[in-house]
């Protein structure tokens, strides 16, 4: 396989496998598209490989910046703005894990938290009782899960490459 088809493979599969960490194949396949460039590309440069808007190349660019997974580079004599990806690999991983927290767990944590305040001393009838009460069980079930997946994502987050293959492998064992 060539080079050129290897990369446009890996950008196309790349927009697919966004749709997974929460942004949309647009935005992913850009991601990639600055990956796999030699050099640091501007928006007209991302337009005309991916077949995109104007605005759509712009959203999407300020979205992945916003993510923390593309900057800005300048070039003397050119006013054009140019963008380059974070190229190491871990870093992309945790950013992803951060921004996935920040939009998901966090908000989910915090509406399981409001939930848990219905009232069970509000109860009419000895039915609604047992459904609040099973609501109860329901919520402290999620919000259990839910903290301790958010506890794991915060120490990846936290962690260095050793660190997770470390318990990687002694997960495996």
């Amino acid at each position: 396989m060539e080079i050129k088809t290897a990369k446009e493979k890996f950008i196309q599969s790349w927009g697919n496998f966004g749709k997974t960490w929460g942004i949309n194949k647009t935005m992913a396949q850009l991601h990639a598209l600055l990956l796999v460039s030699d050099e640091p590309l501007s928006t007209e440069d991302a337009m005309e490989r991916l077949q995109i808007s104007r605005g759509n190349a712009n959203m999407n660019i300020r979205a992945l910046m916003d993510w923390g997974l593309v900057s800005k580079v300048t070039k003397m004599g050119d006013r054009k703005e140019y963008f380059e990806a974070e190229r190491d690999v871990w870093h992309i991983a945790r950013l992803i894990v951060r921004e996935r927290r920040k939009r998901e767990i966090e908000p989910m944590l915090a509406v399981i938290e409001e939930l848990k305040e219905v009232s069970l001393s509000e109860v009419n009838r000895e039915e609604e009782q047992e459904e609040k009460e099973r609501f109860s069980v329901l919520l402290e079930d999620i919000d259990q899960f839910a903290t301790k997946a958010d506890s794991i994502l915060d120490k990846f987050q936290r962690s260095d490459e050793n660190w997770f293959y470390r318990s990687l492998v002694k997960l495996m064992k």
